[in-house]
């Protein structure tokens, strides 16, 4: 008996460890009202509408986008109504091209624009366009027609290319006090981004994303405890590729979700990054017992 009670204690303990180093991975899709689908207070802003991803394409692909069939039967139903004098937009809300993602960069400078830009016309831009018309005199109408792309392109200068991809979607909060030395991972809730600094210096940055409200991520300083370039979570069976596990099983790593679905979804309490290319750079350069700081 004793004999007995020792094995299933033993085991035990080597499931909690086992629990608790892998204890991470996207939120699964919950039934309405479920609590864990609920985004975390600590990634402040993260519905598709307030964050700054609102101007990717799976965020704002809605109706409004492209007119459903009942709205543009009666044009099609009528044809000997006159054309619309109305001159024809260049760019509109549901556009995705390289001219919209100059537009973007022009927008930003102009100070329109506060996000990075996509290459996606959704609200944001819709927004910022209809601004900048109602203060240039222009048709407040949120879609860009040849007027208002001269005026655009008269007050802005051709964007350089790092304006048009920056490093991260987020801009990079200022760093916390306790990244300013050594080898750190300076991750900032309130902006949502990651800065790889060595002695007070940013030498990368990436868009990340927290825990939801029923499994936060924690914040203080930490240490880089191990590494993994391929590892499964074993409670949720998701991939969690390029992982640095810092804090009980919480741990920076790829997800292949906040790539699909960025902002809308959360994770169990790691810190996710969406950029795979940065990350496995990343993951080649910081060392078990770097710090990691997370912090508000």
């Amino acid at each position: 008996m004793y004999r007995q009670r020792v094995i299933i204690r033993t085991l035990g303990v080597a499931t909690a460890v086992a629990l608790a180093a892998t204890a991470c991975g996207p939120q699964k899709a919950e039934p309405a009202g479920s609590a864990s689908s609920v985004p975390s207070a600590s990634a402040a802003g993260s519905t598709p509408e307030t964050s700054p991803s609102a101007d990717n394409k799976p965020a704002d692909a809605s109706p409004s986008a492209s007119p459903s069939p009942s709205q543009s039967a009666p044009e099609a139903a009528s044809p000997s109504a006159s054309p619309s004098p109305a001159v024809k937009a260049v760019m509109a809300n549901g556009d995705e091209s390289e001219q919209v993602r100059e537009l973007q960069a022009r927008l930003k400078q102009l100070k329109y624009m506060t996000v990075a830009p996509t290459g996606f016309y959704g609200s944001k831009t819709t927004a910022a366009v209809r601004s900048f018309q109602e203060k240039n005199g222009l048709t407040a109408s949120g879609s860009v027609d040849e007027a208002t792309w001269k005026k655009i392109q008269s007050l802005s200068k051709k964007p350089t290319a790092d304006e048009l991809r920056p490093p991260t979607v987020n801009e990079v909060a200022a760093p916390d006090p306790r990244c300013m030395t050594g080898r750190v991972m300076c991750i900032s809730k309130e902006s949502r981004t990651l800065a790889w600094m060595i002695d007070g210096k940013v030498v990368s940055t990436m868009d990340v994303r927290f825990g939801s409200e029923n499994t936060p991520t924690r914040e203080g300083q930490f240490k880089v405890e191990w590494k993994a370039k391929d590892w499964t979570s074993t409670i949720y069976h998701t991939p969690m590729p390029y992982a640095m596990f810092f804090s009980q099983g919480q741990a920076v790593h790829y997800s292949a979700d906040f790539a699909a679905r960025g902002y809308a979804g959360a994770s169990h309490g790691c810190v996710n990054v969406r950029d795979k290319g940065k990350l496995a750079t990343l993951f080649e350069q910081v060392q078990v017992g770097d710090k990691v700081v997370v912090y508000w």
